[in-house]
């Protein structure tokens, strides 16, 4: 193995920053574990000091540990790429269509990959009447790590307070909600991973939120997922059809609802809820889970994305 100098781009300006952080450090441990020369850079609001900091290092790959905004919605690739500097993780394209989740959605439809029924509208529209029947799901379109999720139930009151108090853009995305359990697969570049079955366990929301994700404890990964085997491969087949159809490269999660309603002596109905191109690598995350399950350690891991790193010039 060659030697590399290696810029892990980490923090960023999105909600996630504190997982990016985490992340961005667990890579650099990792990286320097196995001998790269690591230089970590926390990206904030000065693009400047970012493009001075990578020019005057001319780092041989980019570690791109950044979630949310800036980070993973093709802003920082396209910086990148204009730079010529191979970066771990999708492209500008591939980014930019995942982060939004309404494009990410006709992406889905157009390949016939399943997702919830929904549409996208404003707080003001949303705020006087249900658009469709509860329960059903509120989303903001650019985030990330479920942050702005709400579920509004039968019998609610805070639909109303819910859209007055929105923060999160001048557009919000309302899916019926699907029953069951949350699910999820990781794809390596052609191959998909194994499927984790999903228990938040903490006293908030009952689907797998910020907390969730990030707290120790807050929630329970069952890998492999004990669901009936025909949902187990059309999950994982589904994640590699995903990952293709939005023309990401190299490392992705694709999450689900999974509808086991019927019982577990059928195949449920499986629904995209997202996928995201840069998964977490905090100790919690879900990808460096399920690629030690399939024998590639943290360390491993990490080395993987950089050999796959690559650039759009």
């Amino acid at each position: 193995m060659t030697a590399r100098r290696v810029s892990v781009l980490m923090g960023g300006m999105s909600a996630e920053r504190e997982v990016s952080l985490a992340s961005g450090r667990n890579v650099a441990d990792a990286l320097r574990g196995l001998g790269h020369d690591v230089r970590c850079i926390d990206a904030g609001p000065d693009l400047l000091a970012i493009v001075s900091d990578l020019q005057a290092h001319r780092p041989d790959v980019v570690f791109n540990a950044m979630h949310g905004r800036f980070g993973e919605d093709g802003s920082i690739q396209g910086v990148l790429d204009w730079m010529g500097i191979a970066y771990t993780h999708s492209g500008v394209r591939a980014s930019a269509t995942a982060m939004d989740k309404d494009a990410a959605r006709t992406v889905f439809m157009a390949a016939g990959l399943p997702v919830a029924a929904g549409l996208v509208l404003t707080p003001t529209q949303l705020e006087p009447a249900d658009p469709i029947p509860t329960p059903y799901v509120v989303k903001p379109l650019n985030e990330g790590s479920s942050v702005g999720v709400d579920i509004i139930h039968p019998g609610s009151n805070r639909r109303a307070t819910l859209a007055r108090g929105w923060t999160f853009g001048t557009h919000m995305l309302v899916e019926e909600y699907i029953p069951g359990r949350e699910l999820t697969v990781g794809v390596l570049e052609d191959r998909a991973l194994t499927v984790t079955d999903i228990t938040p366990t903490g006293s908030g929301p009952s689907f797998y939120d910020y907390q969730a994700k990030y707290a120790a404890g807050g929630s329970c990964h069952e890998l492999p997922a004990r669901i009936h085997p025909e949902a187990f491969e059309q999950a994982r087949e589904l994640a590699l059809a995903a990952h293709r159809a939005l023309g990401c490269r190299g490392a992705s999660r694709t999450d689900f609802r999974y509808d086991d309603t019927a019982g577990a002596d059928r195949p449920g109905r499986l629904v995209i809820l997202e996928t995201n191109t840069q998964p977490g690598m905090t100790p919690t995350s879900l990808l460096p889970e399920q690629a030690a399950a399939c024998g590639m350690d943290y360390a491993a891991l990490c080395q993987w994305m950089i050999d796959h790193a690559t650039c759009r010039t």
